[in-house]
């Protein structure tokens, strides 16, 4: 994944065309139970990556092709929800007077892909 170009890193994890399936790596790594394969993806398609005009982070794609995801990870890999959760949080690196400013993701946490309310924060509560 490493020498994807930035704007395709994200689909290149998440479909794989075999024949005639398309199987996500992220799904197959959590159900096969390989945590450290599966977290890997996970914080590659959650880190911000920018280029001279676009800024890149992977959530989109991620609820696009797996809009369950979480209710997955919460049913077969608890141990992933920290890292994934984290995905969603930007910190600055710069500090004034000792506050750091912080960005947090959430929208997809509360609205789906048809603009209603999403049942993640249902999957987990």
């Amino acid at each position: 994944v490493g020498c994807a170009p930035r704007g395709e890193r994200a689909l290149w994890v998440l479909n794989v065309q075999v024949g005639t399936q398309s199987i996500s790596p992220l799904m197959w790594a959590i159900q096969t139970g390989s945590l450290e394969a599966s977290k890997a993806i996970i914080m590659d398609l959650l880190t911000i990556r920018a280029d001279r005009d676009n800024y890149y982070f992977g959530a989109d794609y991620l609820f696009e092709r797996h809009p369950d995801i979480l209710k997955r990870l919460c049913m077969d890999a608890p141990g992933l929800l920290t890292t994934f959760l984290d995905g969603f949080i930007w910190r600055s690196r710069n500090t004034n007077d000792g506050v750091r400013r912080v960005n947090y993701w959430i929208k997809h946490f509360l609205v789906d892909a048809e603009g209603g309310f999403s049942q993640n924060i249902e999957w987990l509560a």
